[in-house]
């Protein structure tokens, strides 16, 4: 999953990314206003933590902005503004989320956890397909019943295609949602990223569960 923080408090923000990326998510940072606008037009997220306060572009002009093209993009407001009728006109403006300065990241992380699972009609903490099952909190991944020693890319790649089976996603799509902006489009990486995986998957399962259809993308299912 990846995450946009936009937060003016340099400090703040890049504890929250250290915290975020820690469990396990690909995460950007913007500590201006009217760059997070650029890059939210540009770029593809799954969450953005919003601050209100920002030098540049206020945070709700942002939020106003963006949900004139985008909908779906989840929005977790961070803020402290505690006042009832800043968080009405933040949820009324769009927001998904109202988290109040301070806070714990421990509550940060599970409003998060539970907004991401909301985009994908996603209830449960573990996700499975099959024989596979992977636990979005701990980031546990099991085959066959038996825990797999997976990188953190590989963890990325197999809860994205967990969370979207049904349907192949695109190493473009992979790429968008798993790797951060820094990511290189022409990179032979995500290849070796997923056949690790695989291969690690069929060695425990003794079966493929990822397929690859040609011209579409890799789609998760169960054995045959």
């Amino acid at each position: 999953m990846r995450i946009l923080i936009v937060e003016d408090e340099k400090e703040l923000c890049d504890t929250i990314a250290k915290s975020l990326h820690h469990a396990g998510y690909e995460v950007d940072t913007c500590y201006d206003g009217v760059e997070a606008m650029t890059i939210i037009q540009e770029e593809a997220f799954d969450l953005i933590v919003l601050d209100l306060n920002l030098p540049g572009m206020d945070g709700m002009e942002i939020l106003r902005r963006m949900r004139q093209t985008d909908d779906e993009t989840k929005v977790l407001i961070l803020s402290a503004r505690s006042q009832i009728a800043d968080k009405v006109d933040g949820l009324d403006a769009g927001a998904n989320d109202y988290l109040e300065k301070p806070f714990h990241l421990q509550e940060l992380a599970a409003r998060i956890r539970s907004l991401t699972r909301r985009k994908f009609i996603q209830s449960e903490i573990r996700i499975s397909c099959g024989d596979v099952i992977f636990d979005t909190r701990s980031r546990i991944a099991e085959a066959g019943g038996t825990p797999l020693n997976l990188t953190r890319k590989e963890k990325g790649i197999l809860e994205y295609l967990l969370l979207n089976q049904g349907r192949p996603v695109s190493q473009e799509e992979l790429i968008e949602h798993v790797w951060d902006s820094h990511a290189d489009y022409f990179s032979n990486s995500i290849r070796v990223h997923i056949s690790s995986l695989r291969k690690k998957l069929k060695g425990q399962l003794q079966y493929d569960p990822i397929v690859n259809k040609i011209g579409e993308g890799y789609q998760i299912g169960e054995k045959g």
